[in-house]
């Protein structure tokens, strides 16, 4: 019995063991996290921004960013840590070591006489004739006589110096740290027993493993369906314009599953007059038009509708419901846009590559949402490729406002960009009628925004030229650089509803063949994953072509430095295709701001192979091979190539031949700082 107690006493030993050995490092890792938080705003301070009220953290906002399901399931096991660790204080206390002098009240090393005197006092105070409390004879026999004998009988005292009990060696005793009703196998306890070790070791890691393996067979690491992924490979197309791009976006399977409610109609009706110039319909034949728009899924006609409010920032019309379907769209948005690029970059042909024409239309589709801008402001107008969205994306500047400063031939963003605060300022205050605050907020923007670097350079590892068949190593530095001195920050965009990271897409494509060679997301906010990415990154590129430790830890410190400063790596392989003369474009894409993409050529020379052997094997991400020869004609036959708008990135036959004629840059060789930038050199054999 007095095993089993004792068992029963370990068991919250146990338990409190077992919880502390996982949450006292999270708890440490978490607060490490939150002491290394920087307290640098990477927000835009502007009028417009503050009043959308993302980033404001009132104090409702700082309890419910604290308060969250982690952090107050992590309080609550720490609550049950302390309670444990008070029962088990209090339970310590109750298992007291045997002192026989400190039971009978006497200081260690006492004389017979007074351990006589003491006894006798104790005697009457808890012996049963003079007591008849049973606890108090209980407490006389266990602990007084017993301390009384060990002090008394040279046998027992003998055994008390020896053993530290009179009743001699105590036995080695084993136990299980479980309840004690739990170790009594007799009658239910048996069951209940074998009810916990069924539920604890089976049951538990079964409903674990079921409810596991149920969410990843529905949706992938990045939250988005496995069914999202195939309709957008499927409905993906080499020839896709970016007017057309909405309509593959809108054909989510998370938005699919948005409620229809019959007291959307009359909302949607209304929504749908606002926004019918931005949905490309037949103006010829507008009743035909608008019938087929109504007859498509009522999901897809919600979500299009929705998405274009954003973009025409027609929010007034909402209905509190559409409200929340209008969050829900949103904020899924992002992700759903990252995926639908993969899906074009995705290589779809034997040799690899993805399809450029699609690439851009979804990042310019990112764009336009989060700044919310209409799709058709990016037709070329006024000798202005990019069109007038680059402008819409700045607080308080309207179409009227573009007008007038056109008029004083500033016709293009980057005109306006690249002109003096003082003059810029001027201009906005007299041409535009603006107010000094309200030009402050233009200003101010202007400093978020980013400048972009590209440094590309292509090479074959260990060996001079580049010959078909070789696997072709691309290293690339894309530098950032804001009037206010941030790295990493979060865009403007008042009237997008919740906090997005600026993202970069990296793609080194042939405009001509429309074929992505190489492509890689970027990313300027976790300087410390940057850091790690680029040191291993050149240190296996250094010791691979043999370089030294000395030289290697010199490559690797440059390439800190330079991170530190505001640059990322970029590092792929692609396979040298046959033998030919190729102009390139390295694109440099940005998800969430307008006017700021760069672009540079690069010219390779691919020899004809003359080295025994080949290289290695076509370098591929995983995904079926087609011929483009089949989607082309299936998109040729729809007219997809007749968009409504032209891409700023978008290029005719003439530029394509003056670029054949004009000299040929290094071999694998591009330096940009600006868009239109030229390189320079020659052609090395």
């Amino acid at each position: 019995m007095a095993a089993s107690e004792e068992n029963s006493a370990l068991f919250p030993i146990f338990i409190l063991t077992i919880m502390a050995i996982p949450i006292v490092p999270y708890t440490i890792t978490k607060l490490c996290r939150f002491a290394s938080k920087k307290s640098k705003s990477i927000h835009c301070q502007c009028s417009e921004c503050s009043r959308s009220g993302k980033y404001h953290k009132s104090i409702f906002k700082r309890i419910s960013n604290v308060s969250t399901c982690s952090n107050m399931t992590l309080l609550l096991l720490w609550v049950i840590m302390i309670i444990l660790v008070y029962y088990i204080k209090t339970m310590s206390r109750e298992i007291e070591i045997f002192d026989p002098f400190s039971i009978l009240g006497l200081e260690p090393g006492a004389a017979e006489s007074e351990i006589k005197k003491k006894y006798r006092r104790l005697s009457i105070q808890f012996h049963p004739d003079k007591n008849p409390d049973p606890e108090a004879h209980k407490y006389f026999v266990e602990y007084i006589a017993k301390a009384y004998q060990a002090l008394t009988d040279p046998i027992a005292r003998e055994n008390y110096e020896k053993y530290g009990h009179p009743d001699g060696r105590q036995g080695f005793q084993m136990g299980i740290a479980l309840p004690q009703f739990l170790l009594n196998i007799d009658g239910a306890s048996g069951g209940i027993l074998l009810l916990w070790i069924v539920g604890v070791c089976i049951l538990l890691p079964l409903v674990i493993a079921v409810v596991y393996l149920s969410r990843s067979s529905k949706y992938t690491g990045n939250y988005v369906m496995h069914q999202t992924l195939s309709t957008y490979y499927y409905l993906m197309k080499p020839s896709l314009a970016p007017s057309k791009v909405m309509d593959v976006f809108i054909k989510a399977a998370e938005y699919m599953e948005i409620p229809v409610r019959r007291t959307d109609d009359e909302p949607l009706q209304k929504l749908f007059m606002l926004v019918r110039s931005e949905l490309n319909l037949d103006l010829k034949n507008i009743k035909q038009e608008q019938a087929k728009f109504w007859k498509q899924h009522p999901a897809l006609v919600k979500t299009e509708l929705l998405v274009q409010a954003q973009l025409t920032r027609e929010l007034a019309a909402l209905s509190p419901s559409l409200q929340s379907d209008f969050r829900r769209i949103l904020e899924t948005a992002p992700r759903l846009l990252e995926e639908l690029m993969k899906m074009a970059v995705i290589p779809r042909n034997a040799q690899g590559h993805g399809w450029l024409r699609p690439a851009i239309g979804v990042v310019e589709l990112s764009q336009c949402i989060i700044q919310a801008v209409p799709l058709s402001a990016r037709k070329s107008t006024g000798g202005s490729p990019e069109g007038v969205a680059p402008f819409l994306q700045l607080p308080h500047i309207s179409e009227t406002i573009i007008k007038k400063v056109a008029r004083k031939k500033v016709r293009t963003f980057q005109e306006l960009h690249d002109m003096d605060s003082q003059e810029r300022a001027d201009l906005l205050i007299q041409t535009g009628g603006l107010s000094s605050a309200e030009v402050q907020d233009i200003e101010t923007v202007l400093d978020m925004m980013p400048s972009l670097t590209l440094d590309v350079t292509c090479e074959t590892e260990g060996e001079e030229g580049m010959q078909e068949g070789d696997i072709v190593t691309i290293h690339a530095w894309i530098n950032v650089k804001r009037g206010n001195g941030l790295i990493g920050a979060l865009p403007h965009a008042p009237y997008y509803p919740f906090q997005k990271e600026e993202n970069y897409w990296f793609l080194l494509a042939d405009s001509v063949s429309n074929n992505v060679w190489f492509s890689q997301k970027v990313s300027f906010m976790d300087e410390a994953a940057a850091l790690t990415a680029a040191s291993k990154a050149i240190e296996e590129s250094m010791e691979g072509s043999g370089a030294n430790v000395k030289e290697t830890s010199r490559a690797v410190a440059e390439a800190v430095e330079k991170v530190k400063g505001g640059s990322r790596l970029v590092l792929g392989k692609f396979q040298a295709p046959s033998e030919g003369n190729y102009s390139l474009t390295c694109y440099c894409l940005c998800d969430s701001w307008l006017g700021c993409d760069r672009r540079t050529n690069l010219k390779l020379k691919i020899l004809k192979r003359t080295r025994a052997g080949t290289r290695g094997a076509v370098l591929a991400d995983e995904g079926p091979i087609m011929e483009d020869g089949v989607e082309e004609d299936e998109d040729n036959e729809d007219g997809e190539y007749d968009d409504d708008y032209e891409s700023e990135y978008s290029e005719d036959e003439e530029d394509d031949q003056n670029t054949k004629n004009k000299p040929q840059a290094a071999n694998g060789t591009a330096n940009k700082r600006g868009q239109g930038a030229e390189s320079s050199g020659s052609d090395e054999e």
